[in-house]
């Protein structure tokens, strides 16, 4: 009988992408259904969806959109933490995985203090918070949960994170790294664990324009904060060229210029170990991320 690693790692294939969205607004379910169809046609067989705190909620996005479309797998990437309490995550993910079997994946992240805050609870230690939600996401409830397995990853960008991955849950889920980063994570969590890696794109045929756009994705991640500097410190990028946001650390984390190029990306971290490559386009219109990456399905079919 399979594993949900074995089970998931047939049904997400090796590209994925993350279903684009708006900053400044929040498309219809009819807009959401339309665009998880038309990614289905294109030939992706797997799709993501995001979430902070407050807005949509991403395990009902999910149920709305699996609903729509045939044999797309969905996926949250990431769902946060902070929205809802562990048991209700584990009974909402079980619940999907009991009506689309083999069609969901749940992926979990931390978030960020500010998020915390939001919502009335201390953030703490990263690692050790993820802990403590992993953990009683199975403690007894009033009402049973369905009884059924799911792909249960996490976001890590660290080696802390990722070695919790494998402990407590069926991977990890890091993003935007370059494919040293890739190849650090299969080692860290072996070969029995899922590796689903978010890689950010820039497609445009002009070098310069590309890279220029690329540098402006890298340098909005490193605005966030966290552990992100250091972790691109301990792969080898001088404190300079992540201050400067070098080309070469562009270079290595943004897939960036012609169709071709993204898939070349793709490919690389499927080499460094990765199970599955998610594409993350630049939030902006929705509808012109979708056809974007209908233009780019030909070059990802052969990946």
């Amino acid at each position: 009988m399979e594993t949900v690693v074995e089970v998931a790692r047939r049904a997400l294939g090796p590209v994925g992408v993350f279903l684009p969205f708006s900053m400044a607004s929040a498309p219809s379910a009819d807009q959401q259904r339309e665009a998880a169809r038309r990614l289905e046609d294109a030939g992706y067989r797997a799709a993501w969806t995001n979430e902070a705190v407050g807005g949509k909620d991403a395990l009902v996005q999910l149920a709305v959109l699996l609903a729509a479309t045939e044999r797309l797998v969905l996926g949250t990437s990431i769902a946060n933490i902070w929205a809802r309490a562990p048991q209700t995550a584990h009974g909402a993910a079980a619940l999907l995985a009991q009506a689309f079997p083999g069609r969901f994946v749940l992926g979990l992240g931390v978030g960020y203090p500010q998020q915390a805050a939001s919502v009335g609870r201390e953030f703490g230690r990263p690692v050790a918070t993820m802990r403590g939600y992993l953990e009683q996401m199975t403690a007894p409830t009033q009402l049973p949960a369905p009884d059924v397995a799911y792909p249960k990853v996490i976001g890590a960008n660290g080696p802390r994170m990722l070695a919790l991955g494998g402990e407590l849950a069926d991977g990890a889920m890091p993003a935007m790294v370059p494919p040293a980063f890739t190849a650090e994570a299969r080692r860290v969590l072996g070969p029995d664990k899922l590796l689903l890696v978010g890689m950010a794109f820039v497609a445009d045929a002009d070098p310069e324009r590309a890279r220029a756009a690329a540098r402006q994705r890298v340098a909005g991640r490193l605005a966030m904060g966290g552990t992100y500097a250091a972790t691109m410190a301990r792969l080898g990028y001088a404190e300079q060229e992540i201050s400067e946001v070098s080309d070469r650390l562009v270079d290595a984390v943004v897939a960036h210029g012609t169709a071709d190029a993204i898939a070349a990306k793709v490919a690389e971290h499927l080499a460094a170990g990765a199970d599955h490559v998610l594409l993350l386009p630049a939030a902006s219109d929705a509808t012109a991320g979708v056809a974007e990456l209908e233009e780019l399905a030909p070059a990802l079919a052969g990946v």
